[in-house]
């Protein structure tokens, strides 16, 4: 990962800025807009933003699945001329040359929540998604009592944070959990719940004898849930990713084991204030990871597994 840091350039750019508005403008670009998550990820910004005293344009593709639109949305804001960019890469292959057009515009780059392969960005803020699926295998093992049949269904092809999701999960099973059969670990669900729910009940049929499920994100999550309800099996072992109110309600009903929670608010908090910093001619964290937690019937109600669950969204976003 190549890391360019040119304080002196950048903070002319922040002087430039200054004389050509009277605000510094960061676009916070996520994969998509509708899922709890990313309104996370926008509060978080929206925070550091009110408290640097700068604008915050937030816009993303309506589909985690629209590589095209995400893309002109960073060569639109490179039109635009803002001063920097925060990018949630919806492909960790895709995005690269709309980046790289950015940063040779002086504006620079922090990417958020999942990797970009190369690229000439300046920071990069997540969770560390391969230890995280490592994390979901330990616990779904354990669970399990270390013994069964387990599936997992992927999300989306060229997605970075949840293919390493997918991958740190396989290599801990493999390596530590020799009573756990993989009886399925290729199939992708794409981006809707619809699809997760369709693959879901596929893979349920095929594989009937299934004792555990390993999700990775906020979709696939809920989408098995939905599966696991409509072919009566709700009582099989699964294990998510992500947190909104229908998969604590899931959580609560028994029909989700557990989820690893990452902390989107504080990524979005700070890679704006990252952002801003670089603007300013400092110098930054090149990896800044951020926590995850496993959320179960046990400790949903912790007021510290809240404050991560539940951060006061409304607060930020209306103002």
């Amino acid at each position: 990962m190549k890391m360019t840091i040119r304080p002196i350039i950048l903070a002319a750019t922040l002087l430039l800025a200054c004389s050509r508005s009277d605000q510094i403008e960061i676009a916070l670009i996520p994969k998509g807009t509708d899922l709890m998550y990313w309104k996370g990820l926008h509060a978080g910004g929206a925070k550091a933003a009110q408290e640097l005293g700068i604008k915050l344009i937030w816009q993303g593709p309506q589909k985690e699945s629209d590589r095209e639109q995400q893309i002109n949305i960073v060569q639109n804001f490179i039109s635009r001329g803002v001063d920097a960019i925060v990018l949630a890469p919806l492909d960790e292959v895709a995005l690269i040359r709309p980046v790289n057009a950015a940063v040779k515009r002086n504006i620079p780059v922090v990417i958020v929540d999942s990797g970009l392969q190369g690229g000439d960005f300046t920071s990069y803020i997540a969770t560390d998604n391969y230890a995280a699926g490592e994390l979901a295998a330990r616990r779904l093992t354990e669970l399990l009592g270390g013994a069964g049949e387990v599936f997992i269904v992927r999300f989306n092809e060229g997605s970075n944070s949840t293919g390493l999701r997918e991958e740190g999960f396989l290599a801990w099973i493999r390596e530590n959990a020799p009573g756990i059969d993989i009886v399925s670990s290729d199939q992708y669900s794409g981006a809707t719940m619809e699809l997760a729910l369709q693959t879901g009940q596929n893979l349920l049929n095929k594989f009937p004898n299934v004792r555990g499920i390993f999700c990775p994100n906020e979709t696939t999550t809920f989408g098995l849930m939905r599966a696991l309800q409509t072919v009566g099996k709700a009582k099989i072992t699964l294990v998510g990713f992500d947190y909104t109110d229908a998969v604590a309600n899931g959580i609560r009903a028994g029909e989700i084991a557990g989820v690893v929670v990452q902390d989107p608010f504080r990524m979005g908090y700070e890679s704006v204030k990252t952002a801003y910093a670089v603007l300013r001619g400092e110098a930054a964290e090149p990896i800044i990871k951020t926590d995850v937690i496993f959320v179960t019937a046990d400790n949903i109600d912790d007021p510290d597994i809240r404050a991560v669950t539940e951060p006061d969204i409304a607060r930020w976003l209306e103002k």
